[in-house]
């Protein structure tokens, strides 16, 4: 084929992909990006053309010619958990086919640098926003405000019914917990906290909430601002059975302090449930291969993702949600640590 090449750039461009394949530079366009209102037999057929001829979409046309960028910004508050992994794969999977882009900022739950994050991408004229959460700084809020940039909160609920949101709630979380080892006869009871992000907090305050409503004494709290990991698990652990030896129930805001709590009673001789019940959060990888099993609660983070990607994707294509407050609820999986 002759001329397949744009002369600025060498390279082939739209308008002879939709030459080969015999449809208009509209209908090729829609397949690429896999706009469902697109024959699949004309997918097919721009799509072999697009592979014949080698040819890369040119995002900066793209956003010129329909006014809008093709790049979505998803901040998350740290990639070294396995929970944020999932649900930024199950968000890829839903912005991939239709042709999305991710920008992925990573604040490692530094509000500040979240706040700069913001600042910064907004600059690249995303088309739509992912958020972690609900509870940020002041100077943030007002940037995603005036941006006018559809968003979606993740993994939380909120108290603000006007926000478009996919999580569950982890106040109630914590409050499962509570009850279950109330129920297993646990009465010093023990909260392990460590990042000290707002949804930490939340689960600590229903874990007490609980605890308070059932009569009985306040769980102690051990708390640290440091990243959650097996190894601080091992130290808090430490602490709490120097600080309140005869706590008999623990639940630890994070699968991973849990994993660090089971390896050093096991050192200890402590056994685990007969003399300390365990429960984690978040059911992480290694969670139901413990010794014992761990107790812990399953959270949909996969699923969050999936959903809140679907949802953004309705905003942008100007369609009514059925509703903007998405509960996927949570699983208190009991195993044989409680």
């Amino acid at each position: 084929m002759k001329d397949t090449r744009s002369r600025a750039t060498g390279r082939p461009t739209l308008a002879h992909v939709a030459a080969l394949a015999g449809v208009s530079q509209i209908t090729t366009s829609r397949a690429l990006r896999s706009v469902p209102t697109v024959a699949p037999e004309l997918v097919e057929r721009v799509r072999a053309a697009a592979k014949a001829l080698s040819y890369v979409p040119n995002p900066a046309a793209r956003t010129l010619a329909s006014a809008r960028s093709q790049s979505i910004l998803v901040l998350v508050p740290a990639l070294s958990n396995h929970l944020f992994i999932e649900t930024l794969e199950a968000i890829q999977a839903v912005f991939r086919p239709r042709g999305f882009e991710m920008l992925i900022g990573n604040y490692h739950y530094d509000s500040y640098e979240e706040e700069e994050l913001i600042r910064n991408y907004l600059s690249h004229q995303p088309c739509g926003i992912l958020l972690t959460g609900f509870k940020r700084s002041a100077v943030a809020a007002d940037l995603l405000a005036t941006s006018g940039v559809p968003r979606v909160q993740m993994m939380d609920l909120g108290g603000d019914t006007a926000s478009v949101c996919v999580g569950f709630s982890q106040g109630s979380a914590g409050r499962a917990v509570a009850d279950h080892l109330l129920s297993r006869g646990r009465r010093k009871l023990a909260f392990v906290g460590a990042q000290l992000d707002d949804r930490v907090m939340q689960r600590r305050a229903g874990f007490q909430q609980a605890i308070a409503d059932a009569g009985f004494s306040q769980a102690v709290d051990i708390l640290t601002p440091e990243p959650s990991s097996v190894d601080l698990g091992v130290t808090l652990f430490k602490r709490l059975l120097a600080e309140c030896p005869q706590t008999d129930g623990v639940f630890f805001c994070n699968d991973d302090l849990a994993f660090g709590a089971c390896f050093e009673a096991l050192r200890k001789g402590i056994s685990i449930p007969q003399r300390l019940s365990v429960v984690g959060f978040n059911d992480l990888p290694g969670a139901s291969q413990m010794v014992p099993r761990l107790t812990t609660v399953q959270t949909p983070r996969a699923s969050i993702g999936r959903q809140a990607a679907i949802n953004l994707l309705k905003l942008l294509d100007g369609e009514t949600l059925d509703t903007e407050r998405v509960d996927l609820g949570f699983e208190l999986v009991v195993r044989e640590s409680s």
